[in-house]
């Protein structure tokens, strides 16, 4: 089975540049990767299916060791599309910078409370993690994106993480 992909040409440089990036997800997903205008992927349909999950988030700015970890069943990814919520630009810059806090701090524990890993590029925030910690992860960024302090948010995430 063929399939394809369309992933930002920033991060499909990367994947062209560093052939032991591609030549890992090849190797974990039994698959066969090329470029041209998309990505294409080649293998068994199940694998292929996989590998343009691992490929999806590795275009929305992911590391490659976290992305094979969608690999595994329970794990998932969700993609947030700040999109919905603004279209003026300064007011995506806002919401990309309540989302990760004075130095990173906001991310950092939401990571940590959710036990995800996030990654905010371009228009979206990704969330690599177990289903229901991404439940978790998700509700949060909604509260951030609805106006929570950031105060409010941590003593909820603390509250979560040890079951209400």
């Amino acid at each position: 089975m063929k399939d394809f992909i369309k992933i930002p040409e920033e991060r499909k440089k990367i994947l062209k540049k560093n052939k032991k990036i591609k030549e890992k997800i090849e190797k974990f997903t039994n698959t066969k990767i090329e470029f041209n205008d998309d990505v294409s992927i080649e293998g068994e349909s199940f694998d292929v299916y996989q590998t343009k999950q691992v490929l999806k988030a590795f275009g929305r700015g992911f590391d490659v060791d976290d992305c094979l970890y969608l690999l595994e069943d329970e794990y998932g990814l969700e993609i947030i599309s700040l999109s919905e919520f603004t279209k003026s630009k300064e007011r995506m810059t806002t919401l990309k910078g309540r989302i990760i806090g004075t130095g990173g701090k906001t991310k950092r524990y939401l990571e940590k409370y959710t036990d995800v890993k996030l990654c905010i590029f371009g228009k979206t925030v990704g969330i690599i993690g177990k289903w229901d910690k991404i439940n978790i992860a998700k509700e949060a960024i909604m509260k951030i994106i609805q106006g929570c302090t950031h105060q409010t948010l941590y003593r909820w995430l603390e509250r979560k993480s040890i079951g209400d």
